[in-house]
């Protein structure tokens, strides 16, 4: 966890473990790292004076103990109403976030390596008992039920195997005194039921409770590790990264076994979207199941949402879907910027120059009168498609060449007053082609952004 001469950046928020924590790595107690060592207290700003306390007591042990420290403030319920959140869970994401700047920055000033730091942090083998009930309790998959991993990333736990009777003898031998959160103590709430309540009553039925479920979440961690390497290896194939979306392959998908398939689909999620990490289990279900299904669309928390686009379910943020083509006039020769939707280009070949489509594609220059204009779909466009012999709506044409409908708005037209010469990426006007009596070729050039 913590080798010697590592950078150790430590959360302290002034109770027992974290007061212990700070002063074993203080004393050099678990490495060679006192030299390298700082703490960060984040404010929460949840519990008025009692807050302000907690802040003023961690900088003046940092002082006595001559370890820089950092605190810094944050209104957490603010950000648990705006995302949606529970308190414990956004206090958690603003801690680990301005705990990776502070250490990324430190690590920086130091002229080493990001992955050299270590952000210590003070959990317990009763915080991850606690844990292990809760999820039993609400429900968990392997992963949920290996509770508080020791080592992840940078993260560090170096009193995980330490009991919190244990931790606060060290503290009482020491003369070192903590700070109390007097809602840790209110029942009403589900940590404070389990640690004050149900888990004295199992380990008075079982005083072997805490060995005993030290084992069953190694054993639940290492089947989670090969798990997580046998979904990594069937999602090749199977789910991949199309700009800002997740696009899983429904019939690769139907082919896995279930249980595979609600592995690949909640790995790619979450290693997408760090924020769905407790994406719950009927959303992942869903979309693993929706592989042999019709059509298909779901919201997920966090403003994510899951639709179907042909053979494939796509995963992406809500909101997040492009504009439409910003308008202009394309010259010959001439580049035109289309925004969301990349750009058009237009210039002169030799005669009897042909280009192979979707994205290029050669026309009669003389044949239309310049400069063109590019545009998007609108309500009731047809053209004649090249080789079709008759004409069709825009909207089919898309259909057919199945254009995904997030795309259809952003894919360009190019016309000719009210003729269409192309529909950018999908097919040419018959009557704009090249053919033996052309004596101008121009090649239109659609860049996708």
């Amino acid at each position: 966890m913590l080798p010697d001469g590592a950078v150790v950046l430590v959360l302290v928020s002034g109770g027992a473990d974290s007061v212990a924590l700070l002063r074993l790595l203080a004393a050099g107690d678990l490495g060679d790292c006192s030299r390298r060592l700082r703490v960060l207290h984040v404010n929460h700003l949840l519990r008025a004076e009692d807050a302000d306390g907690d802040e003023s007591f961690v900088s003046a042990l940092c002082a006595t103990l001559g370890v820089p420290c950092r605190a810094v403030r944050y209104d957490v319920a603010a950000y648990a109403r705006a995302e949606g959140l529970n308190l414990e869970d956004a206090g958690r994401r603003v801690r680990y976030r301005f705990a990776d700047d502070e250490l990324d920055v430190w690590c920086a000033s130091l002229g080493v390596p990001g992955e050299a730091g270590r952000i210590a942090v003070a959990h317990t083998a009763d915080d991850r008992l606690e844990t292990f009930l809760a999820r039993v309790i609400t429900g968990a998959g392997t992963g949920g039920l290996a509770s508080i991993a020791p080592v992840r990333g940078r993260i560090v736990r170096p009193l995980i195997d330490a009991r919190r009777a244990a931790v606060t003898g060290y503290l009482t031998e020491l003369g070192q005194t903590w700070r109390e959160d007097a809602t840790n103590a209110d029942t009403a709430q589900q940590r404070a039921w389990l640690r004050h309540e149900l888990l004295p009553m199992i380990e008075r039925r079982n005083p072997s409770f805490a060995e005993t479920s030290e084992r069953t979440m190694r054993i639940l961690a290492g089947d989670e590790a090969l798990l997580s390497q046998l979904g990594a290896d069937a999602a090749r194939g199977v789910v991949a990264v199309d700009g800002d979306a997740l696009v899983f392959e429904r019939s690769a998908l139907a082919a896995l076994p279930c249980s595979l398939a609600r592995r690949v689909v909640r790995d790619a999620i979450v290693g997408m979207f760090g924020e769905a990490s407790r994406l719950p289990f009927e959303h992942v279900e869903a979309i693993a199941t929706s592989a042999t299904g019709g059509g298909f669309a779901r919201d997920l928390p966090l403003g994510l949402r899951a639709h179907a686009e042909y053979d494939t379910i796509r995963v992406s943020r809500r909101g997040g879907s492009d504009s439409s083509v910003a308008p202009g006039l394309l010259e010959l020769p001439g580049v035109l910027d289309l925004g969301a939707s990349g750009t058009i280009g237009a210039r002169e070949l030799p005669a009897g120059g042909v280009l192979p489509g979707p994205d290029a594609v050669s026309i009669d220059a003389g044949a239309v009168r310049w400069p063109l204009v590019v545009d998007a779909v609108r309500a009731g466009d047809r053209m004649r498609p090249l080789g079709l012999g008759g004409s069709k709506k825009l909207s089919d044409i898309l259909i057919d060449a199945k254009v995904p409908a997030r795309m259809r708005q952003v894919t360009p037209v190019v016309r000719d007053g009210e003729r269409i010469v192309w529909l950018a990426g999908v097919t040419l006007a018959e009557e704009c082609r090249v053919t033996p009596a052309t004596e101008r070729v121009a090649e239109l050039t659609w860049r996708r952004p």
